[in-house]
Formats: C-alpha cells, structure tokens, sequence
C-alpha cells in the first residue's frame, strides 16, 4: 500500500470547516445559531408534508418562487435567483467573479463563512477591520479597492456584531466603488431591522446596476432547516451565478415551504416584531449591568469579552446557555424563547466583575 496522497490545494488543506452554533442539551437554551426560536409559520408544515414525491427531481429554477419574490420586488424573474440559503449563492457568486491573483475585499470580523467563501474561489480574502463600534468602516473598505478587487461584501445588519450600514453610508460607499467591481450586499436579517437610517438593498437595484442583494428563509422565516436563500439582481450576473450553482439543490419541499411562507407575512411581522422587541429589552438590560453592547439589529447581541470570552462561554453553558463563541474576540447570543432571558441575563450580570476585573 502506498503512502502517497491525492493532492488536495494547500490553502484548502489548512482551511478550517465552517464550525456552525453548538447544539443544547433538552433541558438548555440554543442560542449559539441565530434561528428563529417560532415554530414554522401556520400552513407551512402542511405545505411540505404535500410534498411527498420523492423520487422526483424538484424545479431545478425554483421559478415558482422566483416569481413570487420577483412580483413582490418589481423585478422580471431573471433578476432573482433562489440557492440553499445565501452562503450557497455567495459561493456562486465568488466562483463566478473571482479566482486566482483576483481579491474580495469584506470587513472583519463579520460572517465567518466569508474567508472560506474566497479561499473556495481561488482568490485572495481582503479583511478590512470594523470600527471600534463593530460597524463596517466602509471607507476604509473602499479603500481597500483595488485594481484586482473583484468583489466586496457588505453585510447589514453585521453578523455577528449588530450594527447596520446607514442609507447615506452605503450611497458614499458605492460612489466610491468602481462598476466593475460586484457589490454584494448580505441582508440576511434585514427583516429584524427598525433603525430608519438603516440601507435598504432591493430599492437600490436600479441605481446601482453592480450590486447583488442576498435574502434567506432561514431567519425571519423560521427555515434554517429547509435551506433556502435568494439573490436579486442584474440578470447576467445572476445568469453567471446560476451556471456556478450546483443543479438541482432547492429541495421541492424548501421551494414549498418558502412559497407557504410568503402568502403569510402577517403572522410573519407579528413574530419579527416581537423578536425585534425582546432584543431592545436584552440590549437595555446588558447595558444596564455595565456591558458595552454594540447597537443591535438582528435577532442576536454581541458581547465583547475579548481575552475572556471561552470563560464566559463556559459559564453561560454551566447556566443552560448554549451561546457562539469567537475566538477571544467576543460572543454572540441570539434572541431566543422567552424562558431563557432571565437566565442569561442574570449570567451576565455576573460576568461583568469578572471583565472589569481582567482590564
């Protein structure tokens, strides 16, 4: 037997697996993943259960669901591709701008699926740091623009930090940006958003004919276990896309929970809102006890406890808190079921002398 490997590509070899949200025991609370703590939405349920042929290929152009998303934005069906979550569609779109000697420039920290995202394409990741707030310095992002830039990721509200990219921001940003750069801008949780400043992709789609708006199921929608993102913009570009994409991935039950999901965004802003509320009340309450709390505008917080972060982490567990760990960056906690808040928050409390204590 020979000792002699297949060659795998060295900057993939030493790529780490993305490394989702712990799961919880029964008897602790989930908060390391960001999902929505609602069940699925009323009809949903029924709506995949219908699907039961499965020895069928599903609709390999979701066009369905394309349709529906497109006559909601003012777009043609061409404009709105629909992937296994918005990761998937950033692959795609990495591998179809982007390869070796090019660049994708993205803040830092933001989502961690970004460096892996470039690594993939062949091409080289431009991490341009946050500002002190955790918010994107989006002028040192343009900056960051170079003649071998071919993308840049703006993600809003930023994962796991909080902060949003302001209207007037984005329009300074994308004066900046070259039209031959693809501007991808990742609103995976845009529906949690209030803040009025707060840039709104899909409007903007006209005006600038080099952006790429990315949406997902998997928040708002309660779906993360169906899989199923979407991307508006131009056509060409998300033909491009399309023929990275792996064929045949949207499952015909995702396709149908999505659609299901669409025709009851009542019920779907009443869940959003209430989200929304209990992350101002939890962001109030960190505050409170002495927390520097980045301005949240997901369904999660993020909690900056640098050098002492695997220790808090360590002790939110010991309380029932399954939370996300970074490094000895800081820890980002979803908003989840109500039951859980008083547990965190009084494990919080704790940990505030054990911070001030470190400095």
């Amino acid at each position: 037997m020979t000792d002699e490997r297949v060659h795998i590509r060295p900057e993939v070899a030493v790529l780490p697996a993305y490394k989702q949200g712990r799961q919880a025991a029964p008897d602790a609370f989930k908060l390391s993943s960001n999902e929505n703590p609602f069940p699925p939405l009323p009809g949903v349920v029924e709506a995949v259960q219908a699907q039961t042929a499965y020895n069928r290929y599903p609709d390999a152009t979701a066009l369905a669901v394309r349709a529906v998303l497109a006559n909601r934005a003012g777009l043609t069906v061409d404009e709105v591709h629909v992937a296994p979550g918005s990761v998937a569609i950033l692959h795609e779109l990495a591998k179809a701008t982007s390869g070796p000697g090019d660049e994708i420039v993205y803040a830092w920290r933001s989502f961690e699926a970004y460096p892996g995202v470039v690594t993939v394409a062949g091409a080289t990741s431009v991490q341009v740091p946050n500002r002190p707030d955790g918010g994107h310095d989006l002028d040192a992002m343009a900056d960051a623009v170079t003649e071998r830039t071919r993308m840049v990721i703006v993600c809003t509200p930023n994962n796991p930090t909080g902060p949003i990219v302001t209207a007037a921001e984005f329009d300074a940003f994308m004066a900046r940006v070259p039209a031959t750069v693809l501007v991808v801008l990742d609103e995976a949780y845009a529906e949690f958003v209030t803040e009025s400043t707060a840039v709104r992709g899909t409007p903007l789609l006209e005006r600038y004919p080099n952006l790429v708006v990315l949406r997902t199921f998997s928040k708002a929608y309660g779906l993360a276990g169906l899989r199923v993102g979407y991307a508006f913009g131009p056509a060409y570009v998300l033909d491009a896309v399309r023929a990275c994409a792996i064929p045949l991935s949207v499952t015909a039950q995702g396709q149908a929970a999505a659609l299901a999901s669409l025709e009851r965004e009542t019920e779907l802003l009443e869940r959003v809102a209430e989200l929304a509320a209990s992350r101002d009340r939890i962001v109030a309450a960190l505050r409170g006890q002495g927390w520097d709390v980045p301005d949240a505008q997901g369904n999660f917080v993020w909690l900056p406890t640098g050098e002492l972060t695997a220790h808090a982490a360590e002790r939110f567990e010991a309380a029932g808190i399954i939370v996300r760990a970074f490094g000895n960056e800081g820890i980002r906690v979803s908003i989840g079921e109500h039951e859980a808040v008083e547990t965190l928050l009084e494990t919080a409390g704790s940990l505030v002398e054990d911070l001030q204590a470190a400095r």
